[in-house]
């Protein structure tokens, strides 16, 4: 399915991102787990060491990203796919709107916007040259449903949609194509930091606004990367797709 490309996944070192970087490697293409700290269990999980490559980078920097896609290339010879996950998540803390610690909602701009406009800056050239490249953006449904008392997350995710949506009007003539994906409330380490002790309640709540009531995991948002990272999708761009168990219809 993706025999002879190459992708880097940001934030890959746990969670979802661990999951798409696994995913993809098993789909064939070559794999770089990108994230502050790419553990070696992390990139070990993967299971395929000569098509893996684990990279530590400040998504924040431009400089840090730049050379991330530079090691890709001199390692594996192109980047064909780059699926933007890094952000802050469960670290964050919730609360009203007016009482947002300010630089909290500046550190949540620069990973989860300024990161991501980043490593797409860093990745462009590269496809235009190789004629063409799938970018996958990782919003969330909270920038849809608007998700109350984490202000500074939702704007964030929000964003991605807009970019995504600019990218593609601009990129569509090189043949890069550029989506977002957009998951509901995932089982993952980062959620369960995010809701704390009231994950329980949360995750009852958000069931039940599902047509479909499975609690969604890392596995079950995989599908959707590997659709758009693929010639499958060859003419599909600047779409959100939500996974989310049928709570929004887009």
């Amino acid at each position: 399915m993706l025999e002879g490309k190459t992708a880097i996944v940001t934030g890959a070192a746990r969670g979802l991102g661990q999951a798409y970087a696994r995913h993809i490697a098993i789909a064939g293409a070559n794999v770089v787990v990108a994230d502050l700290e790419p553990t070696d269990a992390a990139i070990e999980a993967i299971g395929l060491p000569d098509r893996t490559l684990g990279m530590s980078v400040d998504v924040t920097r431009i400089e840090s990203v730049r050379a991330m896609v530079d090691a890709t290339c001199e390692r594996f010879g192109s980047v064909d796919i780059l699926v933007n996950n890094a952000a802050l998540y469960g670290s964050l803390h919730g609360g009203r709107a007016e009482a947002i610690d300010e630089d909290e909602w500046d550190r949540c701009m620069a990973v989860n916007v300024k990161g991501v406009w980043n490593c797409c800056r860093a990745v462009i050239p590269t496809m235009r040259t190789q004629g063409g490249g799938s970018i996958i953006n990782i919003a969330s449904l909270a920038a849809i449903i608007g998700m109350p008392y984490s202000l500074h997350y939702s704007t964030s995710k929000a964003a991605i949609i807009g970019m995504t949506r600019s990218l593609a009007r601009e990129l569509g003539r090189d043949w890069i194509r550029v989506n977002t994906v957009a998951p509901t409330a995932v089982q993952t380490e980062g959620t369960s930091e995010f809701f704390g002790e009231k994950l329980d309640r949360q995750m009852e709540h958000v069931l039940k606004g599902q047509c479909l009531a499975k609690a969604v995991e890392p596995d079950d948002v995989a599908g959707t990367i590997l659709h758009l990272a693929s010639d499958a999708s060859r003419l599909v761009t600047g779409q959100t797709f939500a996974v989310d168990g049928g709570t929004v219809f887009l």
